[in-house]
Parts: C-alpha cells; sequence; structure tokens
C-alpha cells in the first residue's frame, strides 16, 4: 500500500499538539485550585472573626471598642452568606436577599433552605461567652458558604476549557476547510491541465481517423470503428475533466443506458475470463445525473474490480429503485476484497493498494456522487479473498420507471 507523502498525517504533531493541551488543562485546573483552596482558608478565617466579633458585642458594654466591632467586621461583611441560630433558635443573617413583601413564613422557609446548603458545605463555628459566674456556654452557631467571587472561582476552570475547546473546534474546523480548498484547487489545476494536454492529440487522432478512412485497404475492417469508440472515449474524458472545479449541470437520465454504456464499452477491453453483466428489473430508471461523470464514477468502479479479480471472476452490477424514492446500486466483485484495516481508508485522497497508483479515483467517485449529485457511495460489504461490494444511492425521479 502506498500513499503519498502529501496525504499523510502527522502523527506526532497531533500528538504534541494533544499533550500540549492537557499540560495547559492541568495546570490551568491545579492553579484554579490552589487558589480556591486558599480563598477558602481566608473566608473561614472571615467568618471565624465574624464569630468572635459577635462574642465581644455579646459580653462587651457599650463602648468605642465595640463600636468599631460592630461597624468594621460585623457590617462590613457584604460578601460571605452568614446564618447564626441563637440557643433560642432565633435565626440573624447577612447577604442573604429576602423580599420585604415576603411574609415571616417564606421567609424563615427561605433561611432553613440556605441552612441546609450551609450544613452541607461546612462545619458550623460556635459562638460563646462567659456567663456571671465566669462558665463558658455555647451561645448559638455561625454557619456560612462560599461567597460569590469564590464560586464563580470554583467553575472558572470549566468555562475556560469549554472556552478551549471550542477554540480549539473551530480552529480544526477552519484548518480542515482551508486544507480541503487548498486539495480542491490542486484537483481543479490538475484536472483543466489534463484536459487542455488531452486537446492536440484527441484532434491529431480525428485526423487520422478520416486518412484512415479513405485507405481502401482499411475501409472494411473493424479497426476504424474501434478507433472511432476510443477517440469518443477520449473525448469524453476530456470533457470529464473540464467538468472538475465547476458546478456540472445535472438532466434526468436513464442510468440503466448510461451504465449499460460504459459496460458495453468495457467489455472488449477487459479479460474474456472475467464477465461482466448488469441486472435490473426495469430498463428505465430516471435519475438527474451529469452523464460523462456519472458514468466516470462506474468505469472506476468497475476497473478496480478487474484488478481486484486478477485473471478470472465476476463483476455484477444490480440496479433497483426502492419505495423510497431511492435508486441503489450495488457493483460487486469476487476479487480480493478490502481488509477491515482499510475500510475507513478506501476513499481517502492517496490511498490505494496498487503499486504505481495515486490514489485518486475512489476520492473522485466519492465526491462525484455526494457533492455533486447529492447521493452516497460507501462500501457496502467486503471480505479479504471473497470479494466486495460498493454500494451507490441516488434520489431517483417521481414516477421515473416504466416496466
Amino acid at each position: 500500500m502506498a500513499r503519498p507523502e502529501q496525504y499523510t498525517i502527522n502523527t506526532y504533531a497531533k500528538w504534541i499538539v494533544l499533550g500540549a493541551s492537557v499540560v495547559i488543562s492541568v495546570g490551568s485546573i491545579w492553579y484554579t485550585d490552589v487558589l480556591v483552596k486558599q480563598l477558602k482558608d481566608r473566608e473561614r478565617q472571615q467568618v471565624e472573626l465574624f464569630a468572635r466579633a459577635l462574642e465581644y458585642t455579646l459580653a462587651g458594654q457599650p463602648d468605642e471598642n465595640m463600636l468599631f466591632v460592630t461597624e468594621e467586621i460585623i457590617l462590613k461583611n457584604n460578601s460571605i452568606p452568614v446564618i447564626w441560630i441563637t440557643r433560642e433558635g432565633e435565626y440573624q443573617h447577612r447577604n442573604i436577599k429576602l423580599e420585604k413583601r415576603w411574609s415571616e413564613t417564606q421567609k424563615r422557609k427561605v433561611l432553613e433552605e440556605e441552612l441546609n446548603r450551609m450544613k452541607a458545605l461546612y462545619e458550623p463555628i460556635p459562638i460563646t461567652y462567659r456567663n456571671e459566674y465566669g462558665e463558658t456556654e455555647e451561645y448559638g452557631q455561625v454557619y456560612y458558604r462560599n461567597s460569590f467571587l469564590l464560586t464563580q472561582l470554583t467553575y472558572y476552570p470549566f468555562i475556560q476549557l469549554s472556552v478551549i475547546a471550542i477554540f480549539a473546534f473551530i480552529s480544526y474546523l477552519a484548518f480542515n476547510y482551508s486544507k480541503v480548498a487548498e486539495q480542491n484547487q490542486v484537483w481543479v489545476g490538475l484536472a483543466k491541465e489534463t484536459a487542455h494536454q488531452l486537446g492536440t492529440p484527441l484532434s491529431s487522432l480525428m485526423a487520422w481517423v478520416e486518412v484512415l478512412r479513405d485507405d481502401p485497404h482499411l475501409k472494411n475492417k473493424e479497426i476504424i470503428t474501434e478507433l472511432e469508440k476510443d477517440i469518443r472515449k477520449l473525448s469524453i474524458v476530456t470533457e470529464r475533466f473540464s467538468s472538475i472545479g465547476s458546478v456540472p449541470a445535472l438532466k434526468p437520465d436513464n442510468i440503466v443506458l448510461l451504465i449499460n454504456n460504459v459496460v458495453n464499452y468495457l467489455r472488449p477491453r477487459i479479460s474474456s475470463r472475467i464477465s461482466l453483466e448488469v441486472f435490473s428489473l426495469s430498463d428505465v430508471i430516471m435519475v438527474r445525473v451529469n452523464p460523462p461523470l456519472f458514468e466516470w464514477v462506474i468505469e472506476n468502479l468497475c476497473k478496480n474490480a478487474v484488478d481486484a479479480i486478477g485473471s478470472t471472476g465476476s463483476i455484477a452490477i444490480k440496479i433497483l429503485r426502492g419505495s423510497n424514492n431511492k435508486v441503489y446500486i450495488d457493483i460487486t466483485d469476487t476479487g480480493k476484497g478490502i481488509s477491515r484495516s482499510n475500510l475507513s481508508l478506501v476513499f481517502k485522497p492517496g490511498f490505494t493498494t496498487k503499486k504505481r497508483g495515486w490514489g485518486l479515483g475512489l476520492a473522485l467517485a466519492k465526491r462525484i456522487i455526494e457533492n455533486y449529485h447529492n447521493g452516497r457511495i460507501f462500501v457496502k460489504a467486503s471480505e479479504e479473498n471473497q470479494g466486495t461490494t460498493f454500494r451507490i444511492i441516488l434520489p431517483a425521479e417521481p414516477f421515473s420507471t416504466r416496466q
């Protein structure tokens, strides 16, 4: 199997890019996790300071220190949602939004829901004080949850990775599009140059046929007829190459007749030990096609089948119009088949099992059927040393079958 170097994928580059992406992602998550832990510790310290401030206000007498504690510690907590519950079951809170129009029952319900969320996150911080006997008693407990900033920072790595993934996906699509566009330009240039180069010898051959037709020794022999067939074939090939790169005109045509034309041309030009037959339940099945390009696909598949068979075998082309307004064309050979590892590669530009092949035939066939004719072409079945079946699916023209 030979694959031209310009079509091969640089596997090492792909792994390097993938490895760099993984390192960046892991590093980003790790660093953000470190920041989250530091911010969690800081908020815990702030809530503990808040609890100590409450203890101070419980134990102290009104003075300037108490006013400082109230204004600079308790009232300055504007970011961390907290709820503290006294031993009598009274609820106090900060940084929890409650609507004034709510009833006390509604407010209590919201506070209880918030309290359950806080209990699930962190252990409460006790509020203690010394009674008149000098004994330490518990006045209540302070519960809290993450501030809005900490919550945002917790989800930041996932948002960052999502943005990176979207950017990478868009970059991948753009790269693929530019690559396909570049390949298309190469194909179009090659095809049109081939058509141009074929023009000169084709004109010369047509002139020589006229000269040979006037030769009395060749007048009644089939050589002139066969030469004319080959010239007509070369003219069709030139038209095919000229059509590459432009949107081909599609018109309703009888594909049974088109396929038979290809088969009748190929039969005398392949080994007599290889049978080539067409089977169809109807003589007329109409499909919108570009005849030169469609015949090219059939001819290409048949020639590949002949190469796969080698010396002796058979090729069967079955044409069927399905009930779902689709036309199915199966081309089955008894050749060497395709290995499972190569099934996904047969339509890739550059893939070939021939020593001197370019690997463009099936890629062009796929382009013609799927891009120009809005159909599908794929390997329906293949077994090594048993044979291969290619299937073409095309949209049928309404009421296109006549028995």
